[in-house]
């Protein structure tokens, strides 16, 4: 990098110094011209959230998030550092990134007075520029604002000098964003510190004041729940905010497909197949969740359940192929019973019983696959394969090799006719099993199961 190394030179380059805020809206600009969306990598949110975000940020106001668990709040918060620069100056050695031309402390004054052009100058990138903070009720005033440095203090300073402090994450974080999450949970008397150093511009420590001009973009994020009964914001600090911003779950199946698909991380040295119907289960399941009465929807069904369960019916195939010695592995049908230990966890059942968890879980699942298989089999006439494995009841287990299914079809030629060959061949045993299970899930043929083998035969009345 070929930057300017003394306040001589950085003069020379033409260098201006603007606020975080003309910063931002100035990269916003730079996107919105390029039709390039302010956030990379959202989805769902193009029509809501997004355009509430861009207006925010061009008319430079402080920003809190407000909305259940899984929602993208902390992605959005942490990608609002891509907009900025990506190198800027700063005094060598200034502990809260002082611009060279635009000083605050008075120490920092001093030194450019004494050193003139000579003063070193230094470079830090955007990552540095950004501080972002979990709000703990055992946060305290010297994590956020900062604390008295007894051994500046030793060597002669007064307490009342700024150069006694050992600044916290706020101060340090001057010229860049400063994010804080679950803001609510953060004590009152906290929250009146931070309120000090981000709208007074002053600090407080130990009974000195001292002025700080801090230049930071404060960003935060909340839960309506949290927001109303396990913690509240001051009045004053929650004034502060000049755009609140409420975010959504998914509000489509493919939206949350997307998300769940491009977020799930499966090994990279494995070859997993995962058909259609499958991505459709699961995010159903997770549509329908977050609408089931016995599911707390204060707490919300997380997009990341969605993510987990997709991510441990590939682990099922995987499991199976290496077993079987198979490449690549294919998710079926009968896998998405191992989503439920994932997806139960990430949900909360209003009941005392632990397990009814996972009956909600079985419940959605059943429900979920009776969609699907309407959406894919639901206008053909299911009669002369539910007679046939009514007459011949058909088993099949977890472990069973995808090989054994074309077997199976040769025995079931109602079966191969129901499923017919709109796919792709190493997907026949993933449809096979969506036939079968979405003819239980209406009720048509009944499902037994005794260890790993599962027997269809005749339906219940």
């Amino acid at each position: 990098m070929d930057f300017p190394t003394n306040l001589g030179a950085l003069v020379d380059a033409g260098y201006k110094p603007r606020t975080i805020r003309e910063e931002i809206r100035a990269n916003v600009f730079a996107r919105l011209r390029a039709h390039q969306p302010v956030i990379d990598g959202l989805v769902g949110y193009e029509d809501s959230v997004l355009p509430e975000l861009e207006r925010a940020l061009v008319i430079g106001h402080d920003v809190i998030f407000l909305g259940e668990r899984g929602q993208g709040k902390t992605r959005m918060i942490r990608a609002l550092n891509g907009l900025l620069d990506e190198w800027v100056p700063i005094v060598e050695g200034s502990p809260l990134n002082e611009d060279p031309l635009n000083p605050i402390l008075a120490s920092t004054i001093d030194r450019l007075n004494s050193e003139g052009p000579k003063t070193p100058i230094t470079w830090i990138n955007r990552a540095a520029r950004f501080s972002e903070k979990l709000a703990t009720p055992d946060t305290t005033i010297a994590d956020l604002i900062g604390e008295v440095d007894p051994i500046k203090v030793a060597e002669g300073r007064y307490l009342g000098d700024a150069d006694t402090i050992h600044y916290g994450l706020v101060p340090r974080t001057n010229r860049g964003i400063f994010a804080i999450n679950e803001l609510p949970d953060l004590p009152e008397r906290i929250q009146v510190g931070l309120l000090n150093a981000l709208e007074e511009r002053d600090i407080q420590i130990r009974g000195y004041k001292i002025a700080l001009p801090l230049d930071i973009l404060f960003v935060a994020s909340a839960n309506p729940e949290d927001y109303t009964s396990r913690g509240r914001l001051i009045t004053p600090l929650k004034d502060r905010f000049g755009t609140q911003i409420t975010t959504h779950y998914p509000t489509t199946v493919e939206d949350e497909i997307e998300i769940m698909t491009g977020e799930g991380k499966l090994p990279l040295d494995v070859a997993v197949v995962s058909p259609e119907p499958i991505s459709l289960i699961i995010a159903t399941m997770a549509q329908l969740a977050r609408h089931h009465s016995s599911i707390s929807q204060h707490s919300g069904v997380s997009v990341r359940a969605s993510i987990a369960a997709y991510e441990s019916v590939a682990a099922a195939a995987i499991v199976r192929s290496v077993r079987n010695d198979e490449v690549p592995a294919v998710v079926r049908v009968t896998d998405l019973e191992a989503a439920l230990p994932a997806f139960v966890g990430k949900i909360e059942v209003e009941s005392l019983d632990p397990r009814e968890g996972f009956k909600v879980g079985s419940a959605l699942l059943r429900q979920a696959i009776s969609a699907v298989f309407s959406q894919f089999y639901g206008n053909q006439d299911a009669t002369a394969l539910v007679d046939e494995v009514s007459q011949t009841p058909l088993e099949l287990s977890a472990d069973q090799p995808n090989t054994d299914y074309q077997a199976l079809l040769a025995s079931y030629p109602e079966l191969l006719a129901f499923v017919g060959t709109r796919h792709a061949e190493e997907e026949t045993p993933c449809f096979v099993d969506l036939a079968l299970e979405g003819l239980v899930a209406t009720r048509r043929l009944s499902r037994r199961t005794f260890a790993d083998r599962v027997t269809f035969g005749p339906g219940r009345d």
